[in-house]
C-alpha cells in the first residue's frame, strides 16, 4: 500500500485551477485529436469568437495549417509563431485574453503507436493542450528527479514529437517547500519549458503579493463534486488531508498561481519564451524568475514615467537574454501607446560588441551594429526604426570605445513624440565616466531616451555611483540566491603548489641576471618562465579532468601579457598539439604516480590565443565558437573574453596577472556556469588574488551599506570559504576511515558486504563529494585524507559505490514483496552494466536491453490491479530476470537472452493494458470498480453471466456514490457503511439483477468494496 499522490496532490491542485478559472473538463464527454491531442470542437468554436468572419472551412485548414506545424523538427517554433502572431488568424486573442477559453482536465493520454504518458494535469487554452503539471507525493523516492529523468526519456523520443512542440510550460512537483541544501532539486516545485534532450528545471520565487482573495474565485460545493466524482475519488471529499491539500498556499498551488494566474499566463506565453541557437543545436529557454520580476519592474518603473535605473543581477544570471526578453516585451507596451520603440544595447569593449551580437542574433533579433561616433551621430538623428528590410525585431549594439577621447557632443533637439529609445547600458560598473564624453552625447542625443544600466558587480569607484548616474535599482538579484537557484556556481580558489612557486622563483632570478633591467613583461613572457608555468597547467587541467570524471571541461588561461599569451600557444603547439608526449610537472607533496600519468581521454591536446592582433576577426569568432562546442581544449587570453564570455564547459580559470577590483570579479565569474553535474567553477592563482579579491569585497560592502543595507553576506557566498572545505573533508575523512580506499578491489569487496542503504548512501555521498573536492584536498595538504589514496581511482570508487547503491535500491524493491510496485518504479535500466569486453555489438544490445527494459516496466508500471494473476506472473517474471545474478555483470549472451524474455513480458503486459483500460472504461475509469468486478470473477463467478456481474456492480456503483454525496461524513464510520453497502448488494443482485447469492457472497462481495473505498479515503491505493 502506498500513499496516494491522486487524491492528495492533484485533485487539490485541479480544484486550484479552477479557482483561478480554469473549467473542468471530462475526458469521458469529449473527444480530441488523438495526433494532437487538441480538442477540435473547443478549437474551432474559439477561433470562431476571436477571429469573427472566420468560414468553417477557413478554420479547418488552419487547424490543418497548425498540425502540419507541429511535425517540424523545431522544437515547434513554427506553431509557436503562429500561436503568439496578433495580424493575421489569431489562435490566442492577447489583447482581450479573457476571450479566450481555459479548461483543465487530468490524465489526458499523449499516445502514439504502442507508447503513451499521461500527464497528471493539462491546461488547455481554446482547446490546445499548452501547459502540463506533473505532481508527486511528498518525500517520494527519488523526489522530483524521477520526472525530470522520465521526461527527458520521453523528450528524446521521436514518437512524442508533435506533443513536445505543442507543449509551451510544464511544472514538476512533490509539493513540499524547497529545501535550503537540496542542490539535486529533489523537493518543491519546478517549472521548464521543452528540450529535445534534457529539460532545465528551474525555481520560481514569487516576488510579488498575490491578493488570493481576489484571484481566487471560490468553487461550489457541486463544481468540485463534479471533479471527485470524475475521477472516482468521491470518498476522499470529508478527508482530513484532503481538505489541507487544498490550502492555496501548498507548493504546488502557490507555483500554480504563479505561473497560471491569468495575467501571468499571458506574459509568459508572450514574452518569457524564446528559441536560442546554441552551438550545439535549437534549444527552447523560458524566462528565469529574476529575468521576470525585472521585466515587469522595468513595466512599472515606465508607467510612473521613471526612464532610468539599474537591473543589478549577479555575474551568469542572464542579462543579455533579459534584453532580449525585454525588446520583445517594451515592443508591445510602446506600440499600444501608439509609440514605436527603438533599442540600442551599449557595450564598452569590440569584444563585448561581438559577443553581444552574437548572444541577440541567437535569439533571432536583427543586429545592428555602431562602432564609431560618425555612425552613431548618424543613426541618434535617424528616425528610423530598423535597417533590415525584412521587418524583424533589431536591436542596435555600439561599441563606445571610440567616444572616449571625443569631446565633441551630438547634438540632437528633435523631439519626436512617436519614437522611443531604449538604451541598455551593459558593465555600467565602469567607463561610463561622467565627466567623459559618451554619457554627454548620450544625453544631449535623446534626453527622453530610456537609460537601463546592466550589472552584476555594482562598484563605480570613489568619484561616483551608479544611483548619480543611471538612477534606482530596477530590480536586485544576487549571488546567494543565484547559486542557491543552480545559475550560477560557487568558486574554488587553488593556490599553486609550494615547490612549483619555488622553481618559478629560481626561474626569475636566472632570468633577472640574464636580462638585466628587462621590463617585468619581457621576463614573464621569456620560454624559460612560460614552459613550466604552460606544464603546470596542462597537467594540473589533465589531472582536474579525471578527478572531476569530465573530459569535456575547458580552462582559459589569463596572461600577464599578450606577449606571454603567444608564447604560451607557441610552446603548446610545439609540445602538447595532438602529441602524445608531455612535460609533466610532479609536486613534492603529491603521490609520485601523479608524474607517471600517462596521457587517456583527460590529454590536453589542443589550444588557441585570442588576442586583437592575432587571426581575422572572423578567425576569432571561430575559435570561440570551436572552444564552446568542446573542440578546444584551452584558450590564452590577454584582455579578451574576460568579460561577457560565456561557455559553460569552461571550469579552470587559470590568473596569470594581477587584476583590479570590479574587472576582477569578471574575470571571476567566467567559471561560474552551471555544466553538467558540476558544484564549482575553479580558479587557479598563479598572481595572488586573494588580497585583491577581499580589497573588492570590502570595496562592495563600504559602498553598498549606505544603499542597500548589510548586503555583505551576498558576496561572501561567491568564493568558498576555507572552513567550509576543512568541514566537508573531515566529514569524508569520518565517513571513509573504516575502508581500503587504495585498493578498489578490497574497497569493492568491504561494501559489498553492506546491505543497509542508509549506509551505503552516506558512503557514496562522501565520494561523490570527494571528487567534487579532489582539487581542494590537493591544496589543503591533507592526502593521508584517504589513506594516502591515488586519485585516479577515485572516480573508480565513486562508482564502485553508486552501483552498490543502485543494486541495494533494485534488490530490496525486489524482494519486497509488501510494496508490489517498487520493482515497477526503480529505473532497473538506470543500473550500470559493466562489460569485461566492451565492444560495439555489445554496446548496441545494452541500449536495446535498457530500452526494452524501460518500456516493460512503465508499461507494467501503469497497471491499475497489481493483484492481477496475469500481472503477478508478468511481475514475477521481470524480477526472476534481475534476481539470479549481479546486475552489475552482464555478459553479451545473457543480454540477448534477457531482450528476449523482455519483449514476450512486453508483448502480454501491453496485451494485459489494452483489456484493463477496455473494462475501467466501463465503469467511467473507476479503477476500484474494475478491480472488484475482477476479484468476482476469478474465484468462484458469481455468475456465468460477466455482462450480468457488470450491471449489478454499475448499479452498486451509482447507489453508493449518491449515497456519498448525500454525506461525505459516513465514511468516518466504517462499521455504517459496511451496514449501508451489504444492503445496497443485496438490492442490486439479488432485487435487480436477480443473481442467487449466499450470506457467505455477500459477506464477500462486502469486504471487497469497503476495502477499496476505505483505501480510497485513508490515501491508500492497493
Amino acid at each position: 500500500m502506498i500513499h496516494n499522490e491522486d487524491s492528495r496532490v492533484k485533485i487539490p491542485s485541479i480544484l486550484h485551477l479552477m479557482q483561478l478559472g480554469y473549467k473542468y473538463l471530462s475526458l469521458k464527454n469529449n473527444s480530441w485529436d488523438q495526433s494532437t491531442n487538441i480538442f477540435t470542437e473547443l478549437f474551432y468554436k474559439q477561433l470562431h469568437i476571436i477571429n469573427p468572419g472566420l468560414s468553417e472551412n477557413d478554420i479547418k485548414k488552419v487547424y490543418d495549417e497548425v498540425s502540419l506545424s507541429l511535425e517540424n523538427e523545431d522544437l515547434g517554433r513554427a506553431f509557436y509563431n503562429k500561436l503568439i502572431d496578433q495580424s493575421g488568424v489569431k489562435l490566442i486573442d492577447f489583447e482581450n485574453f479573457d476571450n479566450n477559453s481555459f479548461h483543465i482536465i487530468t490524465e489526458l493520454p499523449y499516445q502514439k503507436d504502442d507508447e503513451t504518458f499521461r500527464p497528471d494535469i493539462i491546461l488547455l487554452i481554446n482547446g490546445m493542450p499548452l501547459v502540463f503539471i506533473e505532481v508527486k507525493k511528498p518525500n517520494n523516492r527519488n523526489g522530483v528527479q524521477d520526472e525530470h529523468k522520465r521526461m527527458q526519456r520521453r523528450f528524446q523520443n521521436k514518437k512524442f514529437r508533435k506533443f513536445i512542440n505543442l507543449t509551451q510550460l510544464m511544472v514538476f512537483s512533490n509539493n513540499m517547500k524547497y529545501s535550503e541544501d537540496d542542490t539535486q532539486m529533489l523537493e518543491g516545485a519546478f517549472y521548464s519549458t521543452t528540450n529535445y534532450h534534457k529539460p532545465i528545471f528551474n525555481y520560481f520565487r514569487e516576488e510579488e503579493t498575490f491578493d488570493l482573495n481576489t484571484i481566487l474565485n471560490p468553487i461550489s460545493e457541486e463544481e468540485e463534486n463534479v471533479v471527485l466524482k470524475d475521477t472516482n475519488l468521491l470518498s476522499i471529499k470529508n478527508s482530513q488531508e484532503f481538505i489541507s491539500n487544498k490550502n492555496p498556499k501548498s507548493p504546488t498551488n502557490s507555483i500554480s498561481t504563479s505561473l497560471f494566474e491569468r495575467d501571468r499566463l499571458k506574459f509568459i506565453l508572450q514574452y518569457a519564451l524564446a528559441y536560442v541557437e546554441e552551438e550545439n543545436g535549437l534549444e527552447k529557454h523560458v524566462m528565469r524568475y529574476p529575468q521576470l520580476f525585472a521585466t515587469k519592474a522595468i513595466e512599472n518603473k515606465l508607467e510612473k514615467g521613471i526612464k532610468k535605473g539599474i537591473i543589478w543581477h549577479t555575474q551568469g544570471s542572464g542579462k543579455t537574454a533579459l534584453a532580449y526578453f525585454n525588446v520583445k516585451h517594451l515592443t508591445d507596451f510602446y506600440q499600444k501607446k501608439n509609440i514605436i520603440p527603438k533599442f540600442y544595447f551599449i557595450v564598452d569593449r569590440l569584444d563585448l560588441l561581438t559577443q553581444a551580437a552574437k548572444e541577440f542574433t541567437a535569439r533571432g533579433l536583427v543586429v545592428y551594429k555602431i562602432d564609431s561616433k560618425e555612425a552613431f551621430t548618424k543613426d541618434i538623428k535617424s528616425t528610423k526604426v530598423i535597417h533590415n528590410s525584412s521587418g524583424k525585431a533589431e536591436i542596435t549594439v555600439v561599441n563606445i570605445q571610440k567616444f572616449k577621447d571625443d569631446p565633441d557632443v551630438i547634438k540632437n533637439n528633435d523631439y519626436n513624440l512617436s519614437l522611443q529609445r531604449v538604451f541598455f547600458l551593459d558593465e555600467v560598473h565602469r567607463s561610463y565616466n561622467p565627466k567623459g564624453s559618451f554619457l554627454a552625447n548620450l544625453e544631449l542625443a535623446d534626453k527622453h531616451s530610456v537609460k537601463i544600466g546592466l550589472t552584476g558587480t555594482p562598484l563605480l569607484g570613489k568619484e561616483y555611483n551608479s544611483k548619480t548616474l543611471f538612477g534606482d535599482y530596477i530590480h536586485k538579484y544576487y549571488y546567494n540566491l543565484s547559486i542557491k537557484d543552480g545559475y550560477t556556481l560557487r568558486l574554488i580558489r587553488e593556490e599553486i603548489a609550494t615547490n612549483y612557486k619555488m622553481a618559478l622563483k629560481e626561474v626569475l632570478e636566472e632570468l633577472k641576471v640574464l636580462k638585466g633591467d628587462a621590463d617585468k613583461k619581457v621576463i614573464y613572457a621569456h620560454t624559460k618562465f612560460v614552459e613550466p608555468m604552460l606544464d603546470y597547467i596542462v597537467r594540473d587541467m589533465e589531472q582536474a579532468r579525471i578527478a572531476m570524471d569530465d573530459n569535456s571541461i575547458g580552462g582559459m588561461v589569463v596572461c600577464d601579457s599578450s606577449d606571454q599569451a603567444k608564447m604560451m600557444h607557441e610552446i603548446f603547439q610545439d609540445k602538447f598539439a595532438n602529441k602524445l608526449k608531455g612535460y609533466y610537472y610532479q609536486a613534492a607533496e603529491e603521490p609520485a604516480s601523479y608524474g607517471s600519468k600517462k596521457r587517456g581521454e583527460s590529454k590536453v591536446s589542443s589550444a588557441q590565443v585570442i588576442l586583437h592582433d592575432v587571426g581575422t576577426k572572423q578567425d576569432r569568432k571561430d575559435w570561440v565558437s570551436d572552444f564552446k562546442a568542446g573542440n578546444l581544449d584551452f584558450l590564452f587570453v590577454y584582455n579578451m573574453l574576460l568579460t561577457g564570455f560565456d561557455a559553460k564547459r569552461l571550469k579552470k580559470l587559470y590568473i596569470g596577472r594581477k587584476i583590479k577590483s570590479h574587472n576582477l570579479l569578471q574575470a571571476l565569474t567566467r567559471v561560474n556556469r552551471t555544466y553538467k553535474n558540476h558544484k564549482y567553477g575553479y580558479v587557479v592563482d598563479f598572481a595572488d588574488i586573494q588580497k585583491e579579491f577581499d580589497q573588492t569585497n570590502q570595496d562592495y560592502f563600504n559602498e553598498l551599506q549606505s544603499e542597500l543595507g548589510d548586503e555583505m553576506q551576498h558576496y561572501s557566498n561567491l568564493f568558498k570559504s576555507a572552513e567550509e572545505i576543512k568541514e566537508e573533508i573531515e566529514e569524508i575523512k569520518d565517513v571513509l576511515f573504516k575502508f581500503n580506499t587504495e585498493n578498489a578491489t578490497v574497497f569493492g569487496e568491504q561494501i559489498s558486504e553492506i546491505n543497509e542503504r542508509t549506509e551505503i548512501r552516506q558512503i557514496s555521498k562522501a565520494l561523490n563529494n570527494a571528487k567534487e573536492l579532489y582539487n581542494l584536498i590537493r591544496l589543503s595538504g591533507n592526502f593521508e585524507l584517504l589513506e594516502k589514496l591515488d586519485f585516479r581511482k577515485l572516480s573508480v570508487l565513486s562508482r564502485l559505490a553508486n552501483d552498490r547503491l543502485n543494486l541495494i535500491n533494485t534488490r530490496e524493491a525486489l524482494e519486497n514483496n509488501v510494496e508490489t510496485t517498487n520493482i515497477l518504479n526503480t529505473a532497473l535500466e538506470d543500473v550500470i552494466f559493466a562489460f569485461t569486453k566492451i565492444k560495439e555489438e555489445e554496446m548496441v544490445l545494452a541500449d536495446e536491453l535498457k530500452d526494452i527494459l524501460q518500456k516493460t516496466r512503465e508499461m507494467l508500471g501503469g497497471n491499475f490491479d497489481p493483484r492481477d494473476p496475469i500481472f503477478v506472473s508478468l511481475r514475477e517474471e521481470l524480477e526472476r530476470l534481475f534476481k539470479k545474478k549481479n546486475l552489475s555483470e552482464v555478459t553479451k549472451e545473457e543480454m540477448e537472452a534477457n531482450i528476449k524474455a523482455l519483449n514476450d513480458i512486453y508483448d502480454k503486459s501491453k496485451t494485459l493494458e489494452r483489456e484493463n483500460r477496455l473494462l475501467k472504461a466501463k465503469y467511467d475509469y473507476d479503477a476500484k470498480y474494475a478491480r472488484i468486478h475482477k476479484r468476482l470473477m476469478e474465484k468462484d463467478p458469481l455468475t456465468e453471466s460477466e455482462r450480468k456481474l457488470f450491471d449489478a456492480l454499475k448499479g452498486l456503483k451509482t447507489a453508493v456514490d449518491k449515497e456519498i454525496l448525500q454525506n461525505s461524513k459516513i465514511l468516518e464510520n466504517e462499521s455504517y457503511v459496511e451496514k449501508m453497502v451489504m444492503r445496497l448488494v443485496i438490492n442490486q443482485f439479488k432485487t435487480e439483477q436477480n443473481i442467487n447469492i449466499t450470506t457467505t457472497d455477500v459477506k464477500r462481495i462486502n469486504s471487497i468494496i469497503i476495502k477499496e473505498y476505505m483505501n480510497e479515503y485513508n490515501g491508500y491505493v492497493a
